[in-house]
């Protein structure tokens, strides 16, 4: 079965969103992060309501929960929810975010208008090959475009309003959720798992159309705190031990050719340290720790610390302490428990005419925190490219297909609930 949607009505939903900024901020300590997250999230609020969903909540924390009722004859349908996230990366700008629709894309390169430096090209952007003679949506040059995971955003609230208008289509109970300050690893500190409301999940949070991620990282922090020893600069010979100068060594004497984001790939982990703070008494470094494999961390956190004890022996009367931080942790030993919930996914992509990848994520998404918080929740595409850059980019056709996808995900569960 074939689903018309309106591409025009998707393109103009998002652009919407991605005016509307919502970078959240790691350095805050209130939640969320940012205030104004809640403008995405009242908004969306409101137009679930006037939608006609009569289930819609936010609260204090700039979630919201909403639900659409079943139009299934059947009485135990399972109930499915989906989810995005309303925060943009702190990466890049989200402030006066102007969304330039390109429509029949023609495989040129793209200078955008506000920077003439950023281009988007198929050299550096090969999916553009994809795209040709379709609508794609850049950003203008001075700020990302918000596509993660505003896209997520506009392709659920897209499929609530295709199932509201065309009701004899059977499905269950569907649970929408938005969460705030997911970009600053926070995106499920405060949701309340009884509104969520299903015992399985998705996030719409992926890129290419077809893809399907039911692995992440597991994920760490680790902060090596190096304490000095401060002393009067005119009178510190013999007595002074800088802690900054010690960090400094310390990064040094990290591995150069391994162990880093940027000499990683695939199904390796890494070592990154994120951020340096201090003075001559006291100085912190912070670090994330990621692996596929959830008992790997140990071993990166013991060579990590080794490294560390290593340089600060170096000095007399140094010390240093090493605390670690859970972060989140591999979905899949969650998911492979529950095979169902990815192969119904995977049967919907191939329903709606494309192609399944089954991706690993080099990171995580608010569904590696839910699969452990009882909702097993792999990820699902949206389009999204060069997320958290000036030369970020999504295209509406494969935004388009996500809706499709979610609306055949959603027959599919009331189909195998017999």
């Amino acid at each position: 079965m074939d689903f018309h949607i309106n591409r025009a009505s998707l393109a103009e939903r998002f652009m919407r969103y991605v005016q509307i900024d919502t970078q959240s901020d790691p350095e805050s300590e209130t939640f969320p992060t940012t205030e104004k997250q809640k403008d995405l999230s009242r908004l969306l609020a409101q137009e679930l309501k006037d939608m006609g969903v009569s289930r819609v909540e936010t609260d204090a924390f700039g979630y919201v929960y909403a639900t659409l009722p079943a139009t299934s004859s059947k009485t135990a349908v399972i109930p499915i929810c989906f989810c995005a996230h309303v925060d943009t990366a702190p990466d890049c700008s989200g402030t006066h975010v102007k969304p330039i629709l390109h429509k029949n894309y023609d495989g040129k390169d793209i200078i955008l208008p506000d920077d003439k430096s950023q281009v988007l090209s198929v050299k550096d952007a090969p999916y553009l090959l994809t795209q040709i003679g379709k609508d794609i949506i850049t950003a203008s040059g001075n700020t990302l475009l918000g596509a993660d995971d505003k896209s997520g955003v506009a392709i659920i609230m897209e499929m609530a309003a295709f199932l509201l208008q065309n009701k004899n289509i059977p499905h269950g109970e569907i649970k929408i959720v938005f969460t705030p300050d997911e970009e600053v690893g926070k995106g499920t500190a405060k949701i309340d798992m009884q509104k969520a409301g299903a015992p399985f999940g998705y996030t719409l949070d992926g890129g290419e159309a077809g893809s399907l991620e039911e692995e992440t990282f597991s994920a760490d922090a680790a902060t090596i705190t190096v304490h000095g020893i401060i002393a009067h600069p005119g009178y510190a010979k013999n007595t002074l031990v800088n802690a900054m100068k010690i960090a400094g060594e310390i990064l040094a004497a990290l591995p150069k050719n391994e162990w880093s984001p940027e000499t990683t790939d695939g199904m390796q982990g890494f070592v990154h340290p994120v951020s340096l703070n201090g003075m001559a008494e006291k100085t912190t470094i912070g670090f994330i720790v990621r692996d596929f494999k959830t008992a790997e961390l140990a071993n990166h956190h013991a060579r990590l610390k080794e490294i560390a004890e290593k340089v600060v022996a170096g000095f007399k009367g140094a010390k240093m302490e090493y605390t670690i931080h859970e972060q989140y942790r591999n979905m899949k030993d969650i998911l492979q428990q529950h095979p169902q919930v990815v192969a119904y996914a995977a049967e919907a992509i191939k329903r709606a005419g494309l192609t399944v990848k089954m991706e690993s994520i080099r990171g995580g998404t608010d569904g590696s925190r839910l699969s452990y918080m009882g909702m097993p929740c792999p990820n699902i595409f949206t389009g999204m490219q060069n997320i958290h850059s000036k030369l970020e980019w999504i295209s509406v056709y494969d935004m388009a297909k996500s809706v499709e996808t979610l609306i055949h995900l959603s027959m599919i569960w009331e189909e195998k609930n017999m």
